[in-house]
């Protein structure tokens, strides 16, 4: 049938599948009498689909799709990882936790040359030519294929020492009154908190008198005492745990930022690609 209608006529079918016309008419009209249902209307030189023909054709043609892509992820699956991979990630993150993910990556795949890009704007990564994009929260192009590395609560924070001099806040609203440490990433709004309790959300607009566009530099002044910083499972668990800082507001959560590596595309994926993301999967795991 995906012949068929690509081609336009039973002759030019035949000759594709390498048959004679009568035998692809009798294969035609077998189909027919199996699905109980005219597919094709015939003349002596074209051939045109009924309503039932082309319902046919479109769930042959992604069944077809379907089989491509499972043979491209088995074939993919036994493919020996070569070749240049370029890697985007967080200049923060990449710089402390990726790149020595990298390392044992290259001592474990010695025929891929990974080419690790740091940067904390935005990138196309098609444009940009990269095989991969490591971020935090939100997928900056919900047309990406996305996978998720690990799960990475977000919340406030502050030393113990501000709190005991500035008084711990009870509710969002009290945010308003408060030193709030400020970190701008790409164009979102940086001074805007949301929070939810349950089904509730409250937006609160905060002021601060320090800001930056580095992650270790507000996470520096937090520790510092300077004020309230929101911030990640992932960065702040150990000073939680030794009490540099404190949760502030614990009933309540910000958005989360779980840890997605986003591709172009699942089709036709390199053994290169899969291999760096199961080789990601596992190693936050641990």
């Amino acid at each position: 049938m995906v012949l068929l209608a690509q081609l336009g006529s039973l002759s030019a079918a035949a000759r594709e599948l390498g048959v004679t016309p009568p035998a692809a008419t009798r294969r035609l009209a077998q189909m027919e009498e199996r699905l109980g249902v005219r597919l094709a209307n015939r003349s002596t030189r074209r051939v045109s689909l009924t309503s039932e023909g082309e319902l046919y054709l479109a769930q042959a043609t992604q069944i077809l799709a379907d089989i491509r892509a499972m043979e491209d992820s088995v074939r993919s699956s036994r493919a020996v990882p070569k070749g240049l991979l370029r890697v985007n990630a967080t200049l923060g993150f990449g710089r402390t936790s990726i790149a020595p993910l990298v390392s044992r990556f290259a001592r474990k795949y010695p025929e891929v040359e990974v080419q690790l890009q740091l940067t904390d704007r935005a990138i196309n990564l098609v444009e940009e030519a990269y095989d991969l994009g490591i971020r935090f929260g939100e997928l900056p192009d919900t047309r990406l294929t996305a996978r998720r590395i690990m799960s990475n609560r977000r919340f406030l924070c502050a030393a113990p020492a501000y709190l005991k001099k500035h008084g711990t806040p009870a509710v969002p609203a009290d945010l308003t009154r408060h030193a709030c440490i400020l970190h701008r990433q790409n164009d979102d709004a940086y001074a805007t908190w949301r929070l939810t309790k349950g089904r509730r959300g409250e937006t609160v607009k905060v002021r601060g008198r320090l800001s930056s566009n580095d992650g270790d530099v507000v996470l520096g002044w937090a520790l510092d005492g300077h004020g309230i910083l929101p911030r990640s499972e992932w960065d702040a668990a150990k000073y939680l745990e030794s009490g540099r800082l404190q949760v502030v507001l614990p009933d309540y959560q910000l958005p989360p930022a779980d840890l997605y590596a986003y591709y172009p595309s699942r089709e036709h994926q390199a053994a290169k690609v899969r291999a760096f993301i199961d080789f990601l999967v596992a190693a936050f795991a641990a």
